[in-house]
């Protein structure tokens, strides 16, 4: 049946965003490693601030997130006047489309690219624009050969979501260099914590006035419940984002948990220290049984199978030891697998039950 209210251009076009599962029916212990979570969850500080925060509830919060942008500004080192919040990275994401985009206008994404872009674009009614990546990376060659007059934004990420990949600093700013001056280059951050000493591209930023960067506090801080995100850019783009913000987009509840966590630097090195640790056991111990991977950059690992049905096999495999990783179909990468790094009992169940599959001993 066909109805005279009809929603503008491109909205049916979306496929709603699917999380990670996080039940398997009739299963108890259950270890969820399908949405990149951290597996110690937020520090005692931030449990803290969330016990004081409460008491404050039936309060509007700052609408100018001012406490939180100073103390971002202090950790990082950055303007906290060029520093924007939003209910989770999604929502800047969100910001962006809806500012630069529109009917008539493109938006580039890599072929592998985290599944918002898309989705965010096509809301905002531009058109969203695949390109290839090389051997599960981004390619500037390939985005830069997409660019024209009709793009507006280009999004990628770096550390990449769902491949763990990673391009160097002299290949961001190639790409920022080489952008046409109406094209704004969207640096996704959210897995920037997990690499030594990267700044997600903040010192480019500064440089130049056609890059952001955005980031989130639902990885490596453990705060996914509470949708935390932000962004850094020049005056001119935070300035119009902020038009398009809800004055009260962020509870004090929320800024409380994110100021407490950023805070905590003992706490996020401990993090990002397992992390690598368990990452690299992981991706060599998988290895071993046969199951390649790239070198990740992020707090997972994409292992990859022999074909689809190898893929989806083992998934059952281990969804019926009560394991739950995500597949990756519908990201173009049908024969992998994307297991969150979790703590050191979560990773060897994991290997002991792909080795359970693969009928190897370990």
């Amino acid at each position: 049946m066909t109805h005279a209210i009809q929603p503008k251009p491109g909205i049916l076009e979306i496929s709603p965003y699917v999380g990670g599962a996080s039940k398997i029916e009739g299963a108890r212990d259950v270890v969820k490693l399908s949405s990149n979570e951290n597996p110690f969850g937020p520090s005692e500080a931030v449990k803290e601030a969330v016990k004081k925060a409460v008491h404050q509830l039936h309060r509007y919060p700052n609408s100018d997130h001012l406490p939180l942008r100073t103390a971002l500004g202090e950790v990082h080192g950055l303007d906290p006047a060029r520093i924007i919040c939003g209910a989770g990275s999604d929502e800047i994401i969100t910001f962006l489309c809806q500012t630069y985009g529109g009917p008539g206008t493109e938006v580039i994404h890599t072929e592998h690219g985290f599944g918002m872009y898309r989705i965010s674009a096509l809301a905002a009614g531009s058109a969203p624009i695949e390109v290839r990546e090389h051997e599960r990376t981004v390619d500037v060659d390939s985005i830069l050969e997409a660019v024209n007059f009709r793009t507006r934004l280009v999004f990628i990420a770096n550390p990449a979501n769902p491949t763990g990949t990673m391009i160097g600093a002299n290949e961001v700013s190639r790409l920022a260099a080489e952008l046409p001056a109406h094209v704004l280059l969207v640096l996704d951050g959210a897995y920037a914590e997990f690499v030594e000493e990267y700044d997600g591209g903040a010192r480019l930023i500064d440089k130049r006035d056609n890059v952001i960067m955005t980031r989130t506090f639902s990885k490596i801080y453990g705060l996914g419940g509470l949708r935390i995100g932000w962004a850094y850019g020049p005056d001119h783009v935070i300035d119009a984002l902020n038009r398009v913000r809800g004055p009260f987009n962020l509870s004090e509840l929320q800024m409380s948990a994110a100021e407490a966590a950023l805070r905590d630097g003992e706490y996020v090195e401990k993090c990002r220290a397992e992390n690598a640790r368990l990452r690299s056991w992981l991706a060599k111990a998988l290895a071993e049984l046969g199951v390649a991977s790239d070198t990740s950059c992020a707090n997972f690992v994409l292992a990859r199978f022999y074909d689809v049905g190898e893929a989806e096999a083992c998934e059952a495999h281990l969804r019926a030891d009560g394991l739950l990783v995500r597949k990756v179909a519908g990201y173009k990468l049908p024969n992998c697998l994307r297991i969150t790094v979790g703590d050191e009992a979560s990773c060897r169940r994991v290997v002991h039950s792909i080795a359970g599959f693969k009928g190897r001993d370990i």
